[in-house]
């Protein structure tokens, strides 16, 4: 393998804060909310997720890239992160089945990635003085020129990102002779929660974030779909009031990270921004219910008020996070509706979460034979 040599980069933080590092492939800048993630694999997962629009990723593991990049792994159609922050950085990779390098995935989409940070330093400053809006930069000389521009990037506290990710059309997915259809609302939503739902032997709709609960119920689906999502599910109106009339006419409902946010908030509870968020595939969730432990993927920079849920009595807490006792799933007392905080699709190992899948389809069930 012959030396590389590489430009100079900056990661320069909204406090003035600056990381050094070297850039991986293209020139620029990249804007966006620094944030970290602890998974030791997944990186492809990650980059095409929605719900990290706008963000810039820093990865903990050491080596990110050894591995490549495969079509299939894929969670949308394009790498939604802002920009990459990482220690080192692979060009080659050893996997049989890939499809390309990760810079050539990167390259591609057209994202900025940065190596040769000291992401340990990185990672220890965001979880003292909290998730802030950053900026990567080849530009290493234009310090007061960036950070001019840095100030003019609005924060993620009050930003409505959903409409930058959602499909503009509704789509299908799935067999149409399915047993169960599925109206989805895409918020942001994952591939793999599609794949998860049509392997239950469901045919999905999948709706833009703007539809309404006419133009989801007229295909008179079985059950209803919150999906994740980017940003802060507070402007998220429009989703609200579609959550509103499915929960008033008891119908089944299923929200997934953003989507629980969404089923918290029409009921009348708040949200709020979170120091730092949780993002990896470790995170320990207690199932108040079974009493039982699950290793699960979490991916949100947002939470559900706990004692606000705590005291609403429609509502119940579900699942608890066991680093932070945050809200990580909840359910309604007397309608047909669940969600959690976490992603149950994501399989990260374990597969510890995936019943929730089989449960949206028995109480699917259960409202049909008791209509029957």
């Amino acid at each position: 393998m012959k030396y590389q040599s590489r430009k100079k980069a900056i990661l320069l933080l909204a406090d003035g804060t600056i990381f050094n590092g070297k850039a991986v492939g293209r020139d620029g800048n990249a804007f966006g909310e620094v944030c970290f993630n602890t998974g030791m694999t997944g990186y492809q997962e990650i980059f095409t997720d929605p719900s990290y629009f706008g963000q810039l990723m820093v990865t903990t593991n050491a080596h990110i890239g050894n591995y490549g990049t495969f079509e299939e792994e894929m969670e949308s159609d394009s790498v939604k992160i802002a920009g990459l922050i990482v220690k080192n950085f692979s060009y080659d990779y050893s996997r049989e089945n890939a499809d390309q390098s990760l810079q050539e995935f990167l390259d591609k989409h057209g994202v900025l990635a940065i190596s040769d940070v000291d992401t340990r330093a990185l990672v220890s400053y965001i979880r003292d003085h909290g998730a802030m809006n950053a900026v990567i930069s080849t530009d290493v000389e234009n310090i007061e020129g960036l950070k001019a521009q840095l100030a003019e990037v609005p924060n993620m506290d009050g930003l409505e990102l959903a409409s930058k990710v959602s499909t503009t059309e509704p789509y299908f997915y799935g067999d149409p002779n399915a047993e169960f259809k599925i109206s989805a609302m895409d918020l942001g939503i994952k591939k793999n929660i599609l794949r998860n739902l049509a392997k239950r032997d469901a045919y999905i709709k999948v709706f833009p974030h703007s539809a309404t609960f006419e133009e989801m119920s007229a295909w008179d689906p079985d059950g209803y779909f919150l999906s994740n999502g980017p940003g802060d599910p507070d402007p998220l109106t429009n989703a609200i009031e579609v959550t509103k009339e499915i929960i008033k006419r008891d119908l089944p409902l299923f929200g997934i990270c953003l989507g629980h946010q969404v089923i918290a908030l029409a009921n009348g509870i708040a949200t709020y921004k979170m120091h730092h968020g949780h993002r990896g595939i470790n995170h320990p969730v207690k199932n108040l219910l079974t009493g039982k432990g699950e290793i699960t993927s979490q991916n949100h920079g947002f939470s559900v008020d706990r004692e606000q849920t705590e005291s609403n009595p429609e509502v119940e807490i579900t699942h608890v996070h066991l680093n932070d006792h945050t809200v990580a799933g909840l359910r309604m007392v007397n309608k047909n509706c669940f969600s959690v905080q976490y992603h149950p699709e994501a399989g990260p190992g374990p597969n510890d979460a995936t019943y929730l899948f089989d449960q949206f389809i028995e109480n699917i069930k259960k409202r049909e034979y008791v209509n029957k």
